[in-house]
């Protein structure tokens, strides 16, 4: 199988980068099994808050115990992110897909067991191994295995995986699941450990296809690089500092707005239940936005396209500030929109810039969402503290406005370095 070189970081050529000559048919399959790991990525992350009062009582835990482990995978997300990166590069995207799914089904099966605060913590986050591995595996398989628009066209379609996986979740749990298991939560999260295990089987039948298994040998055959200098070459990059920068801005909003828009849409006059369901809008919309967006951003359109989908994130935190119900509306729709394709139209331009590409797609998504995931913790801290100092979440809103105007100011340089 031949390869087009790639050019290194210091303009010389670098070795074959293992890509297919022309798209194979089975590169689907290979997307299916990616969606399916990134679905059982969404499943688990979401799994404990529908269960949050049952565990809370079981383990005898308060509710400031229980927010930090709900968010104790990210802090681990931040130290593995950029490790993992490395791992995917020389181990390749199949191996670290398989392990992803081991870690977050482990991680699932730990929580069924926890006994306390320290356990139920150690068991979540174990999930911040897993999930930075299919978080940067994905976008570097697609970089192999897929070539122009189709490539953007991919991504959308796997990031529709978590979103999938957390409505499933919402939905389910207490509906169907608890009344199913007798009201015993420990066994909602065996079932979840089963699913993320059998999608990781499903991944490694399909990963064994001969195609794949030749484009991992040409990944582990390439010369390695020591992994500080691939960072260091990287961040010397100033398009990449500027991504950086800007990942932390993307996941600030997604992250900060996700987890207290029920709370805001409660605090406009919602009940509790139609608050639940409003929350729910940009999530449907933003499966159809990842299905769509994604395939426009060619890359002449990367750039225009960011800036529209900034201005979108910048006006939805906007519309929210009026409590009007038909402006309420078009900015949750326009929330969805944007939070969908942000991320993935990002990891798109910096995967394929002519001094990354397949070959250090793993280290730079890795920095990427190590990064991103700084924005992610401090995110929903923020505009909680913010409500704390002024009891609204008006000024909360119109923080995530200006970080949101601030990204479409970041991208006027970094359109002239991509130039």
């Amino acid at each position: 199988m031949t390869a087009a070189a790639a050019p290194d970081a210091d303009g010389g050529k670098a070795s074959p980068a293992p890509a297919p000559e022309a798209p194979h048919l089975y590169r689907w399959a290979m997307l299916f099994g990616v969606w399916l790991v990134y679905f059982s990525f969404g499943l688990t992350t979401v799994s404990m808050a529908p269960l949050v009062p049952h565990i809370v009582r079981d383990l005898a835990m308060s509710h400031a115990e229980m927010g930090f482990v709900l968010g104790g995978w990210q802090l681990v997300y931040i130290a593995t992110a950029a490790p993992c990166g490395s791992v995917i590069d020389r181990w390749g995207p199949r191996s670290g897909l398989l392990l992803s799914a081991l870690f977050i089904a482990s991680s699932a099966a730990l929580r069924s067991q926890a006994s306390d605060f320290w356990t139920l913590l150690l068991a979540v986050g174990l999930f911040g191994i897993g999930g930075p591995m299919v978080s940067i595996g994905a976008p570097k398989l697609m970089s192999l295995w897929f070539r122009g628009p189709e490539r953007g066209f991919a991504m959308g379609i796997y990031v529709t995986g978590p979103a999938v996986g957390g409505i499933v979740s919402y939905s389910l749990t207490n509906s169907v699941l608890m009344p199913a298991f007798g009201q015993d939560w420990r066994n909602v999260l065996l079932l979840f450990a089963g699913v993320a295990l059998a999608c990781g089987a499903v991944w490694l039948a399909l990963s064994t296809h001969p195609r794949a298994r030749a484009i991992e040998r040409e990944l582990k055959q390439q010369p390695k690089e020591r992994q500080l200098a691939v960072f260091a070459k990287l961040l010397a990059m100033p398009s990449v500092q500027l991504m950086l920068a800007m990942s932390v801005g993307i996941f600030f909003f997604n992250h900060g707005l996700n987890n207290w828009l029920p709370e805001l849409l409660r605090h406009s006059g919602m009940s509790a239940a139609e608050a639940g369901i409003w929350a729910a809008l940009p999530t449907a919309v933003g499966v159809a936005g990842a299905l769509i967006i994604p395939r426009l951003a060619t890359p002449e359109r990367r750039v225009a396209i960011l800036a529209g989908l900034f201005a979108a994130a910048g006006l939805a935190a906007l519309l929210l500030l009026t409590e009007v119900p038909a402006a309420m509306t078009v900015g949750l729709v326009a929330q969805g929109i944007a939070r969908s394709s942000m991320m993935t139209v990002m990891v798109l331009l910096l995967v394929e810039m002519k001094d990354v590409g397949s070959r250090y797609a793993g280290a730079a998504s890795g920095l990427f969402f190590s990064a991103a995931e700084v924005g992610g913790v401090l995110g929903p801290l923020t505009l909680g503290a913010v409500y704390d100092a002024t009891g609204a979440f008006e000024p909360a809103l119109m923080l995530l406005t200006a970080i949101m105007a601030g990204l479409v100011l970041l991208l006027l340089p970094l359109r002239r370095r991509l130039a």
